[in-house]
């Protein structure tokens, strides 16, 4: 729940001294502690054996000041951890304990005893998630480590923006996997870095030596259900297929075969990937096409398919693929430079395209393919740029016609070599191609082509270098759009990590961003509704007069991607999010791009709040069926700079089921000793069933009577009561027996005079324990004995 104080400034008043008594000054109220409150659900009072409980536990945060905080849970005695339901709120990492006392943050198989949460930074809005804003990127001169291809973004939970890399042909041993923080420019925790990479899944680095060669042109796809594992194209000692990189868990996650090395044609490399309806494309040196299904991570029916471009026995295919109008294009170098079209829809060559089409003269290569769009928008066709004594773009619309080229691309001297563009869309709704170049003059630079104008893009240099990076020498291989910043990262042949602003082409890139998803439901666990709405969107640690909000601007997306409306920035860098339904929209994405004036010393973060109650952690337990547990219990204890506290205790009473329903036996005897002194507790009778004729004579006409009760199990009864149908003095209770107990209850009935026999008999009414309120007696048997006169022998 959101809490604020509220303080009030005295002003202060010096006085000359007197003899009057200074009052007394009150000592400062204490600091309030954190409070947690447990509760269960799911089980009803009492609950059944076997039955599963969900303990849930709410955090109020009393602290004034963001710190660290703890809240620990132990399974309780006579239940059993239910693996996979920990649930922490958004912004605490959930651990889990086998012994009670070391946690992991990966949930064991079994025997988990404990369950802890924690968060480095709670606060007083525990209602609230925060992301980093992305500082202006420098150039990170002291390099990649190697040769980069284009850099792979990826925002860790905390909003710190990374930039991963895969050094491009390199052997199956070399290491070839960096991680950046584009914030410091520094390596990512987990280092040393580079690490190799591996067929096997595992944590990089952990695996062994490297068995995975990586290709010339690297494009990547994001799986669509997991965007933080990427598939590569990757080569083994035996096979071209499918890698993966995991890149939140900094991880390998695994390598499908599509096609063996060798044969003829020969297969020596793999080119690609792109991504159409679900399926991975890429093209071998054969010029066949391989594909790989993402749903089922398993090779497409029937592929390898028919080539569609002429073979090339070269170590790597020097060419690339684009997507176009759902039709897959590739392009490779060979004697000649071409250009192909392959159908996903036939698993054939295009309509239009039954051989490939030429890009360029013998003896030029080429690194790309490109879509080609009209005015509006729309793909209609691809280009591919060769380079060689000279250069030529050519472009071929969907069913194989000729397109004109880009008029940027298609002035560039000889030599200059061009990689895939970055394709985005400017604030005005143009789409634009930031393709990289280098060579031929260049060490280092991009062409921006606008394709609703058919130009090159207007504002902007042709083409665009970057002397602020690593003194313009930076080689450009690609680049990779950050939509919360608004900036262009870039990575090249130099290894040099650089920003480019896509608006101005300046180097560094002076803008900042952040993105923060917050979806208040996740805070909560136990099916209730805690939300009250959405408060607002805020920059801290930033100075307002930095930011340039007129540039700048804020976009609210929901959980169906639609935009939301909202007011925009405040002067003070605040976002009015009141207005926002949560009901309509339970879910909601804020991007801020900021335009700043200067990069020097920038930090801050994007913090994304709304008012509720108290987060609640969660988890199940299976309840025992152990006729034993009687009952569970539940305690919670944390920490945070408030200090240390513990929740109330909920303690569940467990009912007995039908294999838990108590077995009471009742035996009823007769004294049959002419001795009082013999009939009575701790009497040795002798006992039976029946006494003897002349007993009742002989003491004074009184039949002693035992009653035994017994509880065979398997649990206790309570509120039991003997009955008997004779000797009112005989009627006890109420009284409890646990499983195994007895209990005997003595009584006697004087001047019995009749010449008839007297028969009594005894039963008990109990109820079992832990059944709800109000539920009726059960009844054991009835047991009897016999007082006998003269005619029990007649």
């Amino acid at each position: 729940m959101r809490r604020r104080t509220l303080g009030a400034f005295l002003p202060l008043v010096l006085v000359a001294a007197t003899a009057v008594p200074a009052p007394a000054v009150a000592d400062p109220a204490p600091t309030a502690v954190s409070a947690l409150t447990k509760s269960v659900q799911g089980t009803g009072s009492p609950a059944d054996h076997g039955a599963t409980a969900n303990w849930v536990v709410g955090y109020e945060d009393h602290a004034t000041t963001n710190g660290a905080a703890t809240i620990t849970d132990a399974v309780g005695a006579g239940q059993a951890f239910q693996p996979g339901s920990l649930h922490v709120p958004p912004g605490w990492t959930p651990e889990w304990s086998t012994d009670g006392s070391t946690f992991t943050g990966t949930e064991p198989a079994s025997g988990v005893t404990a369950v802890r949460a924690t968060n480095p930074a709670a606060g007083p809005d525990a209602t609230q998630l925060s992301g980093a804003l992305t500082p202006p990127v420098q150039a990170v001169t002291t390099a990649t480590g190697g040769d980069g291809f284009s850099p792979l973004l990826h925002r860790t939970p905390a909003g710190v923006l990374q930039a991963w890399n895969i050094f491009h042909h390199l052997g199956t041993t070399s290491p070839k996997v960096v991680c950046t923080e584009l914030a410091t420019g520094q390596r990512c925790p987990g280092g040393p870095w580079p690490k190799v990479l591996n067929t096997a899944p595992g944590p990089l680095g952990t695996l062994g030596a490297g068995d995975i060669a990586s290709t010339m042109v690297e494009q990547y796809v994001r799986d669509p259900a997991a965007p933080a594992k990427v598939y590569y194209p990757a080569v083994t000692a035996t096979s071209a297929g499918v890698g993966c990189l995991d890149l939140a868990a900094a991880a390998n996650c695994g390598y499908w075969p599509l096609a063996a090395l060798g044969g003829s044609p020969p297969v020596n490399s793999v080119g690609g990937f792109v991504e159409s309806g679900g399926n991975l494309y890429g093209v071998l040196t054969s010029g066949a096409v391989v594909c790989w299904t993402i749903a089922t991570q398993s090779a497409c029916g029937g592929q390898p398919y028919a080539p569609i471009l002429p073979s090339a026995n070269q170590p790597y295919v020097y060419g690339a693929l684009t997507l176009a109008g759902g039709k897959v294009f590739a392009s490779t170098s060979g004697a000649q430079p071409h250009l192909g079209c392959f159908d996903p829809a036939t698993a054939a060559p295009c309509a239009g395209w039954a051989t490939a089409r030429p890009t360029g003269p013998a003896g030029n290569v080429t690194y790309n393919a490109y879509t080609a769009y009209d005015t509006s928008g729309a793909p209609v066709g691809a280009c591919s740029s060769t380079a060689g004594g000279t250069n030529t773009t050519t472009c071929y619309a969907l069913d194989g016609s000729a397109l004109a080229a880009p008029p940027g691309m298609a002035a560039l001297p000889p030599g200059v070599i061009t990689f895939n563009p970055e394709v985005i869309t400017d604030p005005t709704g143009h789409l634009r191609s930031y393709l990289a170049i280098w060579s031929g003059g260049y060490q280092g630079a991009t062409v921006c082509h606008d394709w609703a104008t058919a130009a090159p893009c207007a504002g902007l240099p042709n083409p665009i270098t970057h002397p602020a990076a690593a003194g313009g020498n930076t080689r450009d291989y690609g680049y990779a759009y950050d939509p919360p910043s608004g900036c262009l990262i870039g990575l090249g042949d130099a290894g040099v990590l650089f920003s480019m602003d896509p608006a101005t082409g300046a180097t560094p890139c002076v803008r900042s961003g952040g993105q923060v998803t917050l979806k208040p439901g996740d805070f909560y666990c136990d099916g209730g509704s805690h939300v009250q709405g959405y408060t607002a969107a805020r920059l801290t640690g930033v100075d307002p007069a930095n930011v340039d909000f007129a540039a700048s601007r804020v976009t609210v997306v929901d959980q169906d991607g639609v935009e939301v409306p909202t007011p925009g920035f405040a002067p003070d860098g605040s976002v009015d999010l009141t207005g926002v339904s949560v009901a309509a929209h339970p879910s909601i994405t804020v991007t801020t791009t900021l335009v700043l004036h200067s990069a020097a010393g920038f930090g801050g973060s994007l913090v994304v709040d709304y008012a509720g109650d108290a987060p609640q952690l969660c988890f199940r337990t299976t309840i025992a069926t152990d006729c034993a547990v009687t009952s569970v219990a539940n305690t919670a204890t944390g920490t945070d700079s408030t200090g240390s506290f513990t929740s109330n205790t909920v303690t569940l009473p467990v009912a007995p089921g039908a294999a838990c329903t108590p077995k009471v036996k009742v035996d009823k005897e007769i004294c049959a000793s002419s001795s009082a002194a013999k009939c009575g507790p701790g009497g040795a009778g002798p006992w039976a069933k029946q006494a003897g004729v002349g007993f009742l004579g002989l003491l004074n006409a009184t039949a002693y009577w035992r009653i035994t009760v017994t509880n065979e199990g398997p649990v206790g009864i309570t509120s039991a009561h003997v009955v008997d149908s004779v000797e009112r003095s005989c009627q006890t209770g109420p009284f409890t027996l646990g499983a195994g107990e007895s209990k005997q209850v003595f009584c006697s009935t004087y001047a019995l005079l009749s010449l008839f026999p007297i028969t009594n008999q005894a039963k008990v009414k109990y109820v079992p324990v832990n059944v709800p309120a109000g539920t009726p007696y059960s009844y054991s048997a009835w047991s009897s004995a016999k007082a006998c006169s003269l005619l029990c022998v007649l």
